[in-house]
């Protein structure tokens, strides 16, 4: 496994704590990714995103989709009840998983359906009204003088 030092970064940046923290972990994790259960992440509109997970075998009930510590966690639990069956061939897989998605800032999950076998999870990006771009007026020295002398007759 390779250490990257990223001290330079913390020194030529201000406010980008979260992405140095995020590549700290995703070197860190020397676990490989489980591939189970199989999905997909689309992007469907300019600030919204679906991720579909193929959950056959499973019903809602068994299903659990949850936001916590800015990651979305779905996990499943399948109750064993097939004691008067006998396989003669077991391709569904029914086992337990948990599965963990790092969710950016101001993305938020707007719903979950769950049909024909898929779990579907919509996300949309809510950018906040401090952090939309604006323009910004540049004053003359003449004009921001004179509105200083208005405030201070106001408060006179």
């Amino acid at each position: 496994m390779r250490n990257f030092d990223l001290a330079p970064l913390y020194r030529a940046t201000v406010g980008f704590d979260q992405i140095a923290d995020l590549l700290d972990r995703v070197m860190a994790s020397d676990v490989t990714q489980p591939t189970y259960p199989p999905y997909n992440i689309e992007k469907t509109a300019d600030d919204a995103y679906r991720i579909s997970i193929a959950v056959a075998g499973f019903g809602a009930d068994d299903l659990s989709v949850e936001v916590k510590d800015g990651a979305l966690v779905v996990s499943a639990a399948k109750a064993e009840d097939d004691s008067d069956r006998t396989y003669l061939h077991r391709g569904i897989a029914t086992r337990a998983f948990e599965r963990r998605f790092q969710l950016a800032d101001h993305v938020r999950v707007t719903g979950a359906s769950h049909a024909d076998g898929m779990l579907h999870i919509d996300l949309e990006r809510e950018m906040p009204e401090a952090l939309k771009p604006r323009r910004i007026s540049i004053a003359n020295g003449d004009q921001s003088v004179a509105k200083d002398v208005l405030d201070a007759e106001k408060v006179n």
